[in-house]
């Protein structure tokens, strides 16, 4: 059930609440959203609530990135070894690593300055979406919440921060995808070593090559889900501002330059 049953006939609409999250198109930096690309293709389109083209570059992203030992040969080349850094890459895995990646930041650019047109457009119709949201599993509404929280759950685990603002299909994309770094990586059991004070054995067990994922990741849910608080606040603003002027304020109501208002 809806508070609102969308009539379509708008030509631009700027948000949608269900009861998956609330999806909503603002303004963003194609540049940052570039970036996020170049830091890990997929997260860009992710950040634009493009879910189907982000999850299928993500895959894609660690699948090849592993077969091709990309990770691998960047450690090597952090530590100055270039000849091991050639040696260890797959140039077969590698072409085919190289366009994806590629068409990965150049989309993620071309869609952000499309979105950016549609919501100026949007912006100025101001056709009425939905608020609210309730089903037999969920609810969901739009409503204020703190940004700073968002980050303070992301940073415990990534993921949670973006459960706390209710956008559950990237929530449980980022979580799943955390347990199956820090499997791979041998993270937890590195952590548990490491506060026994076995420092040698906890480096030892760590593989690099997984463990070169979570900065990435980390720093994804965390501007993920603060940009997101922050965005879906001025959502929630907008509307309420919308709400009181239709419903409270009277139409003779005129704020006059020059003279004070009591």
């Amino acid at each position: 059930m809806q508070n609102y049953s969308n009539d379509n006939t708008a030509r631009w609409y700027r948000a949608h609440v269900s009861l998956l999250g609330t999806t909503q198109i603002h303004l963003r930096n194609p540049y940052i959203i570039a970036w996020w690309s170049a830091a890990f293709p997929g997260f860009g389109h992710l950040l634009l609530s493009k879910y189907l083209r982000g999850f299928v570059l993500v895959i894609w992203e660690v699948f090849v990135n592993i077969q091709s030992n990309v990770n691998l040969a960047m450690i090597y080349s952090f530590q100055g070894e270039i000849e091991k850094a050639k040696d260890v890459l797959d140039t077969q895995w590698l072409l085919i690593y190289i366009p994806i990646y590629i068409f990965g930041i150049w989309d993620s650019y071309r869609t952000t300055v499309d979105l950016n047109n549609v919501f100026v457009m949007a912006d100025r119709e101001e056709h009425r979406f939905n608020t609210f949201s309730i089903g037999a599993l969920e609810i969901n509404y739009l409503d204020k919440r703190n940004p700073i929280m968002a980050v303070i759950w992301s940073l415990f685990i990534p993921g949670l921060g973006q459960l706390y603002i209710h956008r559950i299909v990237t929530a449980f994309f980022v979580i799943v995808w955390t347990v199956v770094f820090f499997y791979y990586s041998h993270g937890l059991e590195a952590i548990s070593l490491l506060f026994l004070g076995e420092i040698a054995e906890s480096t030892a067990v760590l593989d690099a090559e997984w463990l070169l994922f979570f900065p990435s990741l980390y720093g994804f849910s965390i501007f993920d889900s603060y940009m997101n608080t922050v965005e879906n606040n001025k959502l929630y603003e907008k509307d309420q501002r919308k709400y009181y002027l239709e419903n409270y304020q009277s139409p003779s109501f005129q704020v006059l330059k020059g003279k004070k208002v009591n």
